[in-house]
């Protein structure tokens, strides 16, 4: 039974509809694809984002796991056959063809590691030596060429940057010189990290050498003077005085929490209370919600002791450190005041510059390494005047990724 006229139209109107989408579609995805840019600019944009990728692997230096991940990216935008890294003692990675080379690339990277000069090597030049005179059929060294490049940080040359393929160009030559140039910065950058870090537990050994002569003699002396009177209290004091210095010497950890930092002033000044007796008064404010904020590793600890040993201790009379711990947003604020005999702000400056030694070691310590890990804007502020007291506020985020207690 031929088709009707009506069910032949609607057929048609289905197809007509379909073709309408399909079109549109497509106009559509062509009108995305232009909205990236120019070729110009989309390839601008693949050569950034590859370089990008390559970085976050290379973060932590020159080894195997994070240049095999980079070479990847690499080679994509040297577009050559393969890609080698290597440090100055083997190669780290190796994407790409023609891996019977690698065991050769040492050898062949060995004036380069030495003058810190590019070099460029012809087909013939990748030949083993057994091999040169009369070449070997399908050998992957007699059809390919290749650039090294020196991965230069500082006036090192600390590894290479191979490139292989069928011909060198001058092209070739300076991209890869770039690529070698640009894995040289990621290394000193993962190597300015690894120094930071250097500095900071150098800094936390520091704050631990000053609380150990001063305050270890201070507390054994009050300790020893409770043992014949009250040897209950002098007991109690002989634990408060472990836990204190197991937590202010532990070989574990960058940062702590506000709560633990807390629990160690509150033994440290149980300490300095059983020495100074009435003098030492302290209140404390702390919001709960702030408790479990990740702060340095003994930032808090320095400041109370700072209060005590050049606000109180030259003081006539009593005197009072107040601390409290606000929720002030995304950041945690800390203060730390005392009614002692302050301190002249031009000394203050010099100190925090690092112009003095010997006092104020603590404030300057913990200074520096809230600027290091937050950036300057979160150094202490310090507020001080002769006779006047002094106010000391720390302001660190309550969020912090990366940074674990």
């Amino acid at each position: 039974m031929p088709d009707s006229p009506l069910l032949t139209a609607a057929a048609i109107a289905v197809i007509a509809l379909a073709i309408a989408v399909v079109v549109g579609v497509g106009l559509k995805v062509l009108r995305s694809f232009r909205d990236l840019g120019t070729d110009a600019e989309r390839a601008t944009y693949n050569t950034l984002h590859a370089a990008s990728r390559a970085g976050q692997h290379l973060r932590t230096g020159l080894n195997p796991a994070g240049a095999a991940k980079a070479g990847r990216q690499l080679r994509s935008l040297l577009g050559c056959d393969a890609l080698a890294i290597t440090d100055t003692s083997g190669v780290l990675a190796w994407d790409g063809s023609s891996e019977e080379l690698k065991p050769l690339l040492m050898e062949l990277a060995a004036d380069v590691l030495t003058s810190g000069r590019t070099t460029v090597l012809k087909p013939g030049d990748l030949m083993p030596a057994g091999l040169a005179a009369g070449g070997l059929s399908g050998w992957p060294g007699g059809r390919l060429a290749a650039v090294i490049a020196p991965i230069r940080a500082g006036s090192r040359v600390v590894g290479v940057v191979a490139a292989f393929s069928p011909s060198i160009g001058a092209g070739l030559v300076r991209a890869t010189s770039e690529v070698a140039d640009w894995v040289a910065v990621q290394v000193e950058l993962a190597e300015l990290d690894a120094s930071r870090t250097l500095l900071m537990e150098a800094e936390v050994r520091a704050l631990r050498a000053q609380i150990s002569p001063h305050f270890i003699y201070n507390s054994l002396n009050a300790i020893a003077s409770f043992i014949n009177t009250d040897p209950e209290r002098a007991r109690e004091l002989v634990v408060e005085f472990a836990d204190f210095t197991r937590y202010s010497f532990r070989r574990h950890g960058d940062f702590t929490t506000l709560a633990e930092e807390l629990r160690c002033i509150d033994r440290y000044l149980l300490l300095e209370r059983a020495r100074f007796g009435e003098r030492v008064q302290v209140s404390l404010r702390i919001a709960p919600e702030v408790l479990s904020t990740v702060i340095p590793f003994l930032s808090l600890q320095p400041l109370v002791e700072n209060a005590v040993r050049h606000g109180l201790e030259a003081k006539e009379g009593p005197g009072h450190i107040s601390i409290t711990a606000n929720d002030s947003g995304a950041f945690a604020e800390v203060t730390i005041e005392d009614d002692g005999v302050g301190m002249d702000p031009a000394q203050l400056q010099s100190v925090l510059a690092g112009h003095s030694d010997g006092d104020h070691v603590g404030l300057r310590n913990v200074d520096t390494r809230l600027r290091q890990v937050y950036g300057d804007d979160h150094g202490l502020v310090i507020e001080t005047a002769p006779g006047e007291g002094t106010l000391i506020t720390m302001r660190v985020p309550k969020s912090q990724p990366g940074h674990d207690a």
